[in-house]
């Protein structure tokens, strides 16, 4: 039996390619564009439910087109991305999946990344990529994995002490004072845990098994 996926904020970076993710698009009953990110799944043949942001990237014809769903935030101090979360906090959407967060501009992905630290308290959010999967958490977590897994995990607390459970590199009271001090890590057992006692935002990244 499939489950529908969540919500899906789609992001104006690079448009989904694999089928995996074009398949959440085709699953899920509910797709918010974020501005110009509107123009690509329309070009795709599908249709968006919500199109939000200042609208200064959405083209005319699809602006006359789709009038009756624009959304338009002209607050320039919050990107296309936050208008578009805080629009489902607003609507008590608490459950998304975000696709097209990165690709195309570095800048755009490390902002859009980040990002999941400010939110992740207030919903349970999360980025797909093509090539895996980043999560965002605020406690001791467990997680479901398989032996192999890649693992990389950013701590946006760098004083934070972190442990780890079930890691082929495993952590003891560790602070990640810079990004790349817990990436390239690997899941022993069919879960791994992540500890620290102090709150703290961090967000872990799972790379997707390659298929050869």
């Amino acid at each position: 039996m499939n489950t529908i996926p969540p919500p899906i904020i789609l992001a104006n970076g690079a448009f989904p390619k694999s089928q995996e993710l074009l398949d959440l698009l085709d699953q899920t009953t509910k797709i918010i564009c974020c501005d110009g990110a509107a123009n690509k799944l329309i070009e795709s043949g599908r249709e968006p439910n919500i199109i939000i942001g200042d609208l200064d990237s959405l083209e005319a014809h699809h602006k006359a087109k789709y009038h009756k769903i624009l959304v338009e935030v002209n607050n320039q101090d919050t990107n296309d991305l936050t208008k578009a979360i805080n629009w489902c906090l607003a609507h008590k959407i608490e459950d998304i999946i975000i696709l097209g967060a990165t690709g195309e501009r570095e800048d755009h992905s490390i902002a859009n990344i980040s990002l999941l630290s400010q939110f992740h308290k207030k919903l349970n959010v999360r980025i797909h990529t093509e090539y895996g999967v980043f999560i965002p958490i605020s406690k001791s977590t467990s997680f479901k994995s398989e032996i192999g897994q890649q693992v990389s995990i950013f701590s946006l607390n760098p004083e934070v002490k972190i442990s780890s459970k079930g890691l082929k590199y495993p952590l003891q009271n560790k602070r990640l004072r810079s990004w790349w001090m817990g990436t390239l890590n690997e899941a022993i057992s069919q879960t791994f845990e992540i500890n620290f006692e102090e709150q703290a935002s961090i967000i872990v990244y799972l790379l997707k098994p390659q298929i050869s």
